[in-house]
């Protein structure tokens, strides 16, 4: 009877062990980034995110079209398309549970105003947290084909005179961004004034909502814009106007749009948030791959998410530029970043360059402690213990939150221990 009992109690630990073996096998190969591990799930099954029709917002995109916020958790996850920054900002301030949203694909300042009420009714700050950046490069300065004699490009001092000229003549020269003190605001600012031309003084300077720009563009509604791509692109496609630049030529591997979310959710759903940052970088690196690209671009160009002919989106993706001024340069590096050089990182330093132009342009004041803000808002690190759960390589994480100095194209050189002495060596600013 013992020896029958033993034999029996073995055969069924080999059929135990075996039927383990075989759920293990099926999880490894559904889970190859090692995401499915031992620890608390999620809090919630999804989030409402929001996203604007920029080829930035791939990751949110992808992850969504790839199952990827499934695979981690989160079956229930919505990424709803806004009408512009504003949408993003007013529905970021209802909140997901009064039916607005609760993170989104965001333009790396905006959270900072938000936080601080600089762009909120009666000025009510909204906690916010910046969790991970989406992307590095790839926005775009573009003019008017009005313009293309006076021969600009990154150098925007030759459109001084024709500014000039149209404003003696009692015309308005309007340059359009997508929300002020956002990135495109900074950018095409820092590249104005580097010209020798005051953004303030000089020229309007409006807001338009990135999927807007190249219609106004075409019925004369501004000389020239910053925005995100594809619409740079997909105004050289419709011979409407150039690009005089791109951002990366500006600052090279430039921060761009973050993934910001209320700090209210954060803090209730640490768990999830953890999650929905895993889901993330695995679209990111997915995003980040060449053989992927073709493919990236005919998901963003899908009615549902951008509405726009795959090649208005693929070939700056891959770092093909047509500038639409005689410039056609194939292959350059200043195609959009995902992953790559630590793309996904929310680096402090790059946080604290945006609050200094901030600083700059009036909308903070000279007296902002820049470090002690951007510590509240900054959250990178959840975005370490993603990864580390994730399994991301050692390489791919920054050993410290700051990039150190950066160097601008004009030579101007921003250190984020000491952003008084960034702000004393420019010449065109509004605080003094």
């Amino acid at each position: 009877m013992t020896r029958f009992v033993k034999t029996s109690i073995t055969r069924r630990a080999i059929l135990k062990t075996s039927a383990t073996a075989a759920l293990v096998s099926a999880v490894k190969a559904a889970f190859p980034s090692g995401a499915f591990a031992a620890a608390p799930g999620p809090e919630v099954k999804g989030i409402k995110l929001g996203y604007i029709a920029l080829t930035d917002a791939a990751a949110l995109i992808v992850a969504k079209e790839k199952g990827l916020f499934d695979k981690h958790g989160l079956p229930e996850v919505e990424v709803t398309k806004q009408a512009s920054w504003g949408a993003t900002r007013d529905n970021l301030v209802l909140g997901g549970a009064a039916n607005g949203i609760d993170g989104a694909h965001i333009l790396s300042p905006l959270p900072y105003l938000m936080h601080t009420g600089k762009v909120t009714q009666n000025n009510k700050p909204v906690p916010m947290a910046i969790l991970a950046r989406l992307n590095l490069d790839s926005q775009g300065i573009s003019v008017a084909a009005d313009y293309a004699g006076t021969g600009v490009e990154l150098d925007a001092s030759k459109l001084k005179e024709a500014f000039a000229k149209k404003k003696a003549a009692g015309n308005e020269v309007k340059v359009a961004m997508t929300f002020p003190g956002g990135t495109h605001d900074l950018w095409v600012r820092y590249w104005l004034a580097a010209g020798g031309i005051d953004p303030n003084k000089d020229v309007s300077t409006i807001v338009v909502p990135p999927p807007q720009m190249v219609a106004n563009m075409k019925v004369g509604n501004m000389d020239a814009f910053c925005v995100g791509e594809p619409w740079n692109e997909q105004l050289v496609n419709q011979g409407i106007g150039f690009t005089a630049c791109t951002t990366g030529e500006l600052w090279k591997h430039h921060p761009e749009k973050a993934l910001g979310l209320r700090a209210d959710w954060v803090e209730s759903n640490p768990n999830a948030a953890k999650v929905l940052l895993m889901a993330i970088m695995e679209a990111q690196q997915w995003a980040d791959k060449m053989e992927n690209k073709e493919e990236m671009a005919d998901i963003l160009g899908r009615r549902q998410w951008f509405n726009v002919p795959p090649k208005d989106v693929v070939g700056r993706l891959k770092g093909d530029i047509n500038y639409g001024n005689g410039r056609n340069i194939k292959g350059t590096d200043f195609y959009m970043k995902f992953w790559r050089d630590q793309a996904s990182f929310p680096f402090k330093s790059h946080d604290a360059w945006f609050v200094t132009e901030n600083i700059r342009w009036g909308t903070f004041a000279p007296g902002t402690d820049v470090k002690k803000l951007v510590d509240q808002v900054n959250r990178e690190d959840l975005w370490r213990d993603a990864a580390k759960e994730l399994g991301v390589a050692a390489s791919d994480i920054p050993a410290s939150a700051s990039r150190g100095k950066e160097t601008f194209f004009d030579g101007k050189i921003f250190d984020p221990d000491n952003p008084a002495a960034y702000l004393d060596s420019l010449t065109i600013k509004t605080v003094s």
